[in-house]
């Protein structure tokens, strides 16, 4: 891995880590427009996006399909040029051969030739990366066995699983030891254990000081993952910012279980406007904000009915996404 004195950028104290924190990826005001079809009808892709990564992050990518991410990762590795705005990677403006000796990019859809083996694609790569000799064998038999298709190495690629060739693709990016990994849907293909393997890699070459950039649709990897996030819509940013300060830290809503054989507690919640459910027994009540949870649980007690349950509940990445990258306007007021 490069050392970090090797690229020169902007750079700010991170508390965190005790230690100045540098912007990998610098996005101003990005742009892509399309020409489809016999009429050329313009199509904006990507509108006037900016954000940066820090070294160091895990950065979540995030959107719906259409919404621009795979656009904007082709443009950050310089296989598509931006209709307007600018990027620099390493303080280097895209596109940037330069920057690019220092990335490992895994596209969404990783194409190994059908007529070679996992060993023979990653050393390609290798080579094509600067690797030679004895240390691009040492390297690519290191990173088949990290993900995990060690295995299967000498299999031609034809006769791989889509997971195989996923896992093929991500040993590609890893074999010349970047700094910088830039990850288009990673977990694609991969089944439960597949999927916690690569969040392990993941979780590693971070703790090793790597800067991950990956987009992906699978949010629960997201929120145990990431450190920043940016989730798109329609070509634009809607939410951008720090995980854990973006997911609201107080309890959105209360669920509460009371045990009422009697029915003692039915007419009291619904004249409080929750939302309730009787199964058996049991009266599950859900209740919006804190300052309303008090009054039911006194009533409860005063009508000697058993509390089961009082569980908080957060608001989780799923619902940040729904409601931002999802929802109309209308649903996003309502919230």
């Amino acid at each position: 891995m490069l050392a970090s004195g090797d690229w020169r950028g902007p750079g700010r104290w991170d508390y965190r880590r005790g230690s100045v924190s540098r912007d990998l990826i610098v996005v101003d005001g990005l742009e892509k427009e399309f020409r489809l079809g016999f009429a050329r009808k313009r199509v904006r892709a990507v509108r006037g996006i900016s954000f940066s990564v820090k070294q160091g992050d895990i950065f979540g990518f995030l959107g719906p399909n259409g919404a621009g991410k795979t656009t904007t990762l082709k443009m950050l590795t310089g296989l598509i040029r931006p209709s307007a705005g600018s990027a620099t990677l390493f303080g280097h403006p895209i596109p940037s051969p330069k920057a690019m000796r220092q990335i490992g990019f895994l596209p969404e859809n990783p194409y190994v030739y059908p007529y070679l083996t996992p060993t023979e694609f990653v050393e390609m790569c290798g080579r094509l990366s600067g690797l030679s000799g004895k240390a691009v064998r040492d390297r690519c038999r290191q990173v088949l066995e990290r993900v995990g298709i060690l295995y299967a190495a000498d299999r031609p690629a034809r006769r791989l699983s889509k997971g195989m060739l996923q896992r093929t693709g991500l040993a590609a990016a890893l074999v010349a030891d970047p700094e910088l990994l830039i990850l288009d849907e990673p977990m694609s293909g991969l089944d439960p254990v597949g999927r916690k393997e690569v969040k392990d890699l993941l979780i590693e070459e971070r703790s090793q000081g790597r800067t991950i950039f990956f987009s992906t649709h699978i949010l629960s990897d997201v929120e145990t993952l990431c450190d920043d996030v940016v989730i798109l819509r329609r070509g634009e940013i809607v939410v951008r910012g720090r995980l854990d300060e973006l997911l609201r830290h107080e309890a959105k809503r209360t669920s509460v279980v009371l045990v009422d054989e009697q029915e003692l507690m039915d007419e009291f919640c619904r004249a409080a406007g929750h939302r309730v459910e009787r199964v058996g027994p049991r009266l599950h009540v859900d209740v919006e904000g804190r300052a309303e949870v008090q009054p039911l649980l006194e009533r409860a007690l005063a009508e000697r009915v058993e509390i089961e349950q009082v569980l908080p509940r957060h608001e989780t990445l799923e619902e940040l996404f729904v409601r931002e990258a999802i929802a109309g306007p209308e649903q996003r007021a309502a919230s």
